[in-house]
C-alpha cells in the first residue's frame, strides 16, 4: 500500500506532489456541531429532567445530551460519557436544534411518531371481545363449556362487534391480558377454599 507519492499534476510547469493520504485527512479542518444556546428556563427545565427520579431513563439521557452541547462538550466526548453512539448525540441535537422553541421541552425531546400500520381494531372492540371473553358460552345459547379463540372470534363476528377478526388477534388480546386474569383466577381459588 503505498501512502506517498506523487500526483502527476502540473502546475506553471512544476511538478507538485501530494501530501500524504493520512498527513491530508489530518490537516484538514474539523466541521464542530453546531452551537446550542439555551434559556435559563430551558436549562433548569433540563437539570431538572435529569435529575428527576421519576423521569425515563431515555427522556434523562436527552436531556443530559442537550446541556452537555450547551456546555461546549464535543458529540464525542458526551457519546463517551453516556456511553450512547455519536450518531445517537447528533440526531438528538439536530433535532433539538430543528425544533419549536415555543414547545414544552418534553415533546422537543420524545421520540419521533413511529411509521406502520394503523391499529385494526379499536380499544372498544378489544375491550368488548375480552369482555365476551369473561361471559359463560351457555349464556350465547353455545354448547360450549369454554371458550376457544375460533369461537370467540365467530361470536365477535355474529354480535357485530368485528366485522372479521381472526383466531389469532384474539388469542392475542387474550395473551395481553393474561398475567391479570391469571392472578384474578389464584384470587378466586383462593377465595374458595380447599
Amino acid at each position: 500500500m503505498r501512502i506517498f507519492g506523487e500526483s502527476g499534476r502540473r502546475e506553471n510547469g512544476r511538478k507538485r506532489f501530494a501530501l500524504p493520504r493520512i498527513a491530508r485527512s489530518l490537516a484538514m479542518p474539523r466541521l464542530s456541531a453546531a452551537p446550542i444556546a439555551l434559556a435559563p428556563e430551558e436549562e433548569s427545565e433540563l437539570q431538572r429532567l435529569v435529575r428527576a427520579q421519576k423521569t425515563p431513563r431515555s427522556l434523562a439521557e436527552r436531556a443530559e445530551m442537550i446541556l452537555r452541547s450547551a456546555a461546549g462538550t464535543s458529540v464525542r466526548e458526551i457519546a463517551r460519557q453516556l456511553d450512547v453512539w455519536p450518531k445517537t448525540v447528533r440526531i438528538w441535537r439536530a433535532r433539538w436544534l430543528a425544533g419549536p422553541t415555543q414547545a414544552p421541552i418534553v415533546l422537543r425531546l420524545t421520540d419521533a411518531p413511529r411509521s406502520g400500520a394503523p391499529a385494526t381494531f379499536a380499544p372498544e372492540q378489544v375491550c368488548a371481545i375480552m369482555a365476551l371473553a369473561c361471559e359463560k358460552p351457555e349464556d350465547s345459547d353455545l354448547p360450549l363449556s369454554h371458550w376457544s379463540q375460533s369461537e370467540l372470534a365467530r361470536e365477535a363476528v355474529r354480535r357485530g362487534i368485528v366485522d372479521s377478526i381472526s383466531h389469532g388477534s384474539v388469542g392475542r388480546f387474550l395473551k395481553r391480558s393474561r398475567p391479570q386474569a391469571a392472578s384474578r383466577a389464584r384470587l378466586a381459588h383462593a377465595q374458595a377454599g380447599p
